[in-house]
């Protein structure tokens, strides 16, 4: 035995060997294309031609019955190819361990995924697959509202189009009269608005299209039954815009603005009734409890949205963060890239990387159906990633948006692929009774996203995650136990506390008839 041949003989290829082994009649179709492999793997210095004749001869055994002696070729001949393999291979790979092993490993693999692969582009288009349906809801849009070509691409031209009563959302959407009403009855307590450009992304004709879901209020939110908890980090709040869950990082409400006002908003009770920018002497306290607690070293800034800060104030807000020796990161919570992508212009982008260039600076976004992604906003997270170190993704696990593994899976690859790294996905709020009808299941959640593991990238697996006095982990080791009324223990890892956390209602979350926009199916259109 050559000691090429000795480089090649691992047990893998041995068995390999063995199991190809035998005779038989060979068809002469078979019995020709199996002779022209083994010609090119004879005369190749590659490792795919040796390895498209092996897998050939595994396929021959395997359908036919056919061994290589059928073909004319000896042992020692294919002992020979597989040194040749072994020693063109940079790792030392072996005929057997790559044909033998692994491609049975890639093959009982692949059905894992074949299922997501054949539905995610037709249940969860992203809008760069739907683009041009978005345009052209785009010029019908911009028509209704008598935009320009520069109002429709600048961002004050957006805020300024913005749909904020019923009778502009019903030229802008196509949705059913009652549905027109009900949002009516809920705009009279809550806030709506969204920009021409996010109602443009509204897909005509699907009752519950997943971006209507998140800008338009259903009857749900003064329907739902329940007491309103105090609003999150109510009980948090060490001192003035500052919310502290833990002692190295504090979160600065620096507004109430939002480009859209999101139907699931964790804040809804500090979003009020009107826009608020607050005044400089309120940043200064919120500054001067940074700089008087030297443990803080990450300072979230958020709101509202910390894009709908003039660029001004951002500025200057972010260089006091940096004249402050114990603040090391700073991150700025923003879901304009993908309602308004027009903000991220030049002016801010320098902002942004002036800042980073003293200190990290991470971008934290909220994306949460892959259809939100458009070339647009694609491209403002492609500019954002270069001046910034990092743009993560916090999603919330909504009903009917993105609780399928098919949805959260495109979801996930697809802001993966625009520049943007899953995060954390958020179960939807208990406090608020307002968003019950949004709210799924835990154990629904932890499956799709378990599920992620082994069949997406790791990097594009987000972090399940309850906010409940601070961000409780919900793998199933986190999940201490479940009361008589549903309601979920989890374990607060950081100090060995029990928080109770209040599941989904199972009966709600089953009734799809009646879930949001279905009821209103076959209603005519106002």
């Amino acid at each position: 035995m050559t000691h090429a041949k000795r480089l090649g003989m691992d047990a893998f290829t041995i068995e390999l060997l063995d199991g190809i082994s035998g005779g038989g009649e060979a068809p002469a179709e078979l019995a020709a294309e199996v002779g022209r492999l083994f010609a090119a793997a004879r005369d190749a210095q590659r490792t795919g031609p040796i390895v498209e004749l092996f897998r050939a001869l595994v396929d021959a055994k395997r359908r036919p019955g056919i061994g290589f002696e059928a073909f004319g070729m000896s042992r020692d001949a294919l002992e020979e190819l597989c040194g040749r393999h072994c020693s063109i291979d940079e790792h030392g790979v072996t005929v057997g361990g790559r044909v033998g092993r692994a491609a049975a490993v890639v093959e009982a693999a692949n059905p894992r995924v074949a299922d997501y692969l054949a539905r995610r582009d037709v249940e969860a288009p992203s809008g760069v697959e739907l683009w041009d349906e978005l345009c052209a809801n785009a010029r019908r849009i911009r028509d209704v509202l008598g935009m320009s070509e520069e109002d429709w691409n600048s961002f004050s031209g957006q805020l300024r189009f913005a749909v904020n009563d019923v009778e502009t959302l019903a030229r802008c959407l196509d949705l059913p009269e009652s549905a027109i009403r009900d949002v009516a009855r809920v705009t009279g307590t809550y806030r709506m608005r969204l920009t021409p450009y996010y109602a443009s992304l509204v897909r005509r004709g699907v009752a519950n299209d997943p971006v209507l879901l998140q800008c338009v209020p259903t009857a749900e939110m003064v329907d739902n039954v329940g007491v309103e908890l105090p609003p999150v980090a109510s009980d948090h709040s060490p001192a003035r815009l500052v919310d502290q869950f833990y002692p190295r990082v504090v979160a600065v409400k620096v507004t109430n603005m939002c480009a859209m006002y999101c139907t699931h908003c964790l804040r809804i009770a500090h979003i009020g009734r009107a826009d608020r920018m607050f005044s400089r002497e309120a940043y200064a306290e919120a500054l001067d409890y940074i700089r008087a607690n030297d443990s803080i070293r990450d300072v979230l800034i958020t709101g509202g949205d910390a894009f709908m800060l003039p660029n001004e104030t951002l500025r200057w807000l972010l260089g006091e963060l940096d004249a402050i020796d114990h603040v090391r990161v700073k991150r700025l919570g923003t879901r304009v890239p993908v309602t308004t992508p027009q903000r991220v212009d030049s002016e801010l982008l320098d902002i942004l990387a002036a800042s980073d260039d003293r200190g990290p600076v991470r971008v934290v976004t909220q994306i949460n159906t892959a259809q939100e992604i458009t070339p647009v906003s694609r491209d403002a997270f492609r500019r954002l990633s270069r001046h910034v170190s990092a743009v993560l993704n916090q999603a919330v696990l909504l009903r009917g948006i993105n609780d399928s593994r098919v949805k959260m899976w495109k979801l996930c690859e697809t802001i993966h692929e625009a520049y943007v790294r899953p995060y954390y996905v958020f179960n939807c709020s208990y406090r608020n009774p307002q968003y019950a009808h949004m709210r799924v299941p835990i154990e629904r959640g932890r499956d799709i996203i378990e599920g992620m593991y082994g069949n997406i990238s790791g990097d594009a697996i987000p972090r399940y995650i309850a906010a409940a006095g601070g961000k409780i982990p919900l793998h199933r080791d986190n999940v201490a136990g479940r009361g008589a009324d549903g309601a979920v223990f989890l374990h607060k890892p950081w100090n060995g506390e029990e928080a109770v956390y209040p599941d989904a209602d199972p009966d709600l979350y089953g009734n799809d008839a009646d879930f949001a926009f279905n009821r209103y199916m076959g209603e005519r259109k106002a």
